[in-house]
């Protein structure tokens, strides 16, 4: 409990984290940056750690000076990508094991309609959970369970990377320091990570329109699926 309290703390007041890191550690900020984007992407079990706000508080500092943006993007994109490549290959090394008709939950049928899944809207998936705090961890790692082939994950990884980490870095970098948004960094923390949930609130809004759209088309005309059960 009190790890993810220090945990919550940093995220929301990360700016101040970071004035002490980039002051005290110097160049080794970048490595430290590569590894807290490394493992939020690559390691399934950290989920918690910041991602936009980080980035979006790094371009601020960025654009002060602090830090060169050319650096920290090219090391905040190598993490990002390598990130995901690493907990793809974990999810697709452990769910052979752990997916087995021993255990009634994790059978095989699941995993291969998680592979169709993938399969079907994947590359989508994988670009929109760049933007979405915690799913950014899963997503990979689900990807590699199911199965998802390799060279399709590793394009939507590799675009889904080029989105996310420009535009929150320059997010930051051009807005990070105004005065208004100074004063209220938290405040603006925060929104960033409501913000980042609208692409999936918008996503899984659309699938429920498109369903209704359908299950709506059926029930004005039934025959249609009944002339279709008796042909199956």
């Amino acid at each position: 409990m009190e790890i993810l309290k220090q945990l919550i703390d940093f995220a929301l007041h990360v700016d101040e984290y970071l004035s002490q890191i980039i002051q005290s550690r110097g160049v080794w900020t970048y490595v430290l940056m590569f590894a807290i984007v490394f493992a939020e992407t690559g390691l399934v079990v950290m989920p918690l750690l910041p991602g936009d706000s980080l980035l979006f508080a790094l371009g601020a500092f960025a654009a002060k000076g602090d830090l060169n943006l050319w650096v920290l993007a090219g090391t905040l994109l190598a993490a990002a990508i390598i990130g995901d490549t690493v907990n793809y290959h974990v999810g697709k090394f452990i769910g052979p094991r752990v997916f087995t008709d021993k255990i009634p939950l994790l059978n095989h049928r699941h995993l291969e309609r998680t592979h169709a899944f993938f399969e079907s809207y994947g590359g989508k998936t994988i670009i929109i959970a760049r933007f979405v705090p915690i799913v950014r961890t899963f997503a990979p790692f689900v990807a590699g369970v199911g199965a998802m082939t390799y060279r399709t994950f590793v394009f939507y990884n590799i675009i889904g990377a080029l989105l996310w980490v420009p535009i929150c870095l320059l997010g930051g970098f051009f807005f990070g320091n105004l005065p208004m948004v100074q004063e209220n960094f938290e405040m603006v923390l925060i929104g960033i990570i409501g913000v980042s949930l609208l692409p999936a609130i918008i996503e899984v809004a659309r699938e429920k329109y498109k369903h209704y759209k359908a299950r709506k088309q059926l029930d004005m005309f039934p025959e249609e699926e009944e002339h279709s059960i008796h042909l199956d």
